[in-house]
């Protein structure tokens, strides 16, 4: 249960943020982890009276296939046919042998109209034939997994072509959208995370959130958008969104790529940096001080920045496994419903591979948290005025005393990097997390509003 953080009020404050390490080598996930979760799917498949499930992926879109197969289209788009005992996947020129990195058994079919545009297109047979000799026939029940989950089930982003020739062949009717099977906000398989996910979705964290600190404490004026975003230090670990670095005018569109206008005192600024499993936000102003700010936003600290991390602290402090997605709405609502702070989407979400996965908050959400969910604190008040935003995004996971054990046990390291981050939060930042709640990011809780004192943060000790 959250404590009645209305009664304390926030403050700016000096905040000795601890270095809590990196995670080295990257976990793997085994191969006995991707087999286990295409039998997973075969028992939905099964519950929902499908024969097959066909998952569609594009370079934006890879997160399905990838979490089910350890390999992830490059260039090009890929289809996965799942069977009852047999898994294949349909390539174009450039991932023919790309595909061979899988985790787990693929036979391949070379479907050159997933090729580039004017490359070769005359060693692969039509969809129709590679289907039917997949044992895909007339009226037979076919999911198909997109990207989204829409509000009919023969609505689906797959592109039409592919659903069109599944429908001439197994009938309209049995071609149905079954998203929902993987990215279900209750029960979907890829909003549970193994804990082998979870280390890696720590490791993860770790790269990004310490890029976003480098950048905080680094930053100075007269660098170049560009200059700035180079201390993030990206890895190469493949990105979950495009890089997001702005300030000044620009920054109030809040999803640019940066540029090379040279940063100056007194710009507002922002900035996102994700990869596969984690993404960090950060967003101020380029002072040390309030007394920098414009005359008519001085109140910015108080107006806006204390009122949005009491409500982020007691978001954070109402997480727990069995906490319902609409009591998290709720309370952001309760605290945030002023339309200053311009709250539109979702106060929390699920995260993996891909940045958002799902979301189970929503206004009345029945939907339950559960062990092994990993949500990202992504509550960002839209103000459309020149007191501009706060935001404090990272990820957390939940996990019950079981998986705590099995994570303590296996990855003692990355259990002490959490449990130093839960000190942190409580002792220095007054943040008291549920037992089930893993903080993943080393700027876990930390909001500095001002990136010229990144020293001194928002506390409610």
């Amino acid at each position: 249960m959250a404590r009645v953080t209305s009664r304390r009020r926030a403050r700016l404050d000096s905040v000795e943020l601890p270095y809590f390490g990196l995670s080295d080598p990257e976990p793997e996930i085994p191969a006995a982890v991707y087999a286990a979760r295409l039998e997973r799917l075969r028992e939905r498949m099964q519950k929902h009276a499908l024969q097959w499930l066909l998952v569609y992926a594009d370079r934006e879109h890879s997160a399905n296939i990838s979490y089910l197969t350890g390999f992830d289209p490059r260039f090009e788009e890929a289809l996965l046919i799942v069977g009852a005992d047999s898994q294949s996947i349909l390539v174009g020129n450039e991932n023919w042998g790309t595909a061979g990195v899988a985790a787990v058994p693929l036979d391949r079919h070379l479907f050159q109209d997933f090729s580039l545009p004017g490359q070769p297109r005359d060693r692969s047979r039509p969809l129709a034939a590679i289907l039917a000799d997949e044992g895909i026939a007339k009226n037979a029940r076919v999911g198909l997994v997109g990207w989204k989950t829409y509000a009919e089930p023969w609505m689906t982003d797959v592109p039409a072509y592919l659903v069109d020739t599944l429908r001439g062949i197994c009938g309209a009717d049995n071609v149905t959208n079954e998203t929902g099977a993987l990215i279900d906000a209750q029960d979907g398989l890829r909003v549970i995370n193994e804990p082998e996910q979870i280390a890696y979705l720590e490791w993860a964290a770790c790269h990004v959130s310490d890029g976003v600190r480098r950048l905080l404490f680094e930053l100075r004026p007269g660098m170049t958008e560009h200059d700035a975003v180079a201390l993030l230090a990206w890895n190469g670990t493949p990105l979950s969104c495009h890089v997001m670095l702005s300030a000044g005018p620009r920054a109030k569109y809040g999803l640019l790529s940066p540029s090379d206008r040279r940063i100056a005192r007194g710009d507002a600024f922002t900035t996102a940096y994700g990869i596969w499993g984690a993404l960090t936000c950060r967003a101020g102003f380029v002072v040390e001080d309030a007394d920098e700010l414009p005359a008519g936003i001085r109140d910015y600290l108080d107006k806006l920045v204390v009122p949005y991390f009491e409500a982020v602290a007691e978001w954070l402090e109402a997480l727990h496994i069995g906490q319902t997605g609409g009591a998290l709405n709720e309370l952001i609502a309760r605290r945030l419903r002023d339309p200053f702070f311009g709250i539109f989407l979702n106060p929390g979400h699920q995260i993996s591979l891909d940045e958002w996965v799902n979301s189970p908050v929503w206004p009345g959400s029945e939907v339950e948290l559960r062990s092994g969910m990993a949500m990202q604190v992504d509550i960002i008040p839209a103000t459309g005025t020149d007191y501009f935003t706060s935001n404090i995004e990272d990820g957390i996971a939940l996990a019950d005393a079981a998986l705590r054990a099995t994570l303590a046990h296996r990855y003692p390291r990355m259990w002490r990097r959490i449990t130093e981050r839960r000190t942190f939060m409580a002792r220095a930042l007054d943040i008291e997390l549920h037992p089930d709640v893993l903080p993943l990011s080393n700027l876990a809780g930390y909001l500095p509003p001002f990136v010229l004192s990144p020293e001194r943060a928002l506390t409610l000790g």
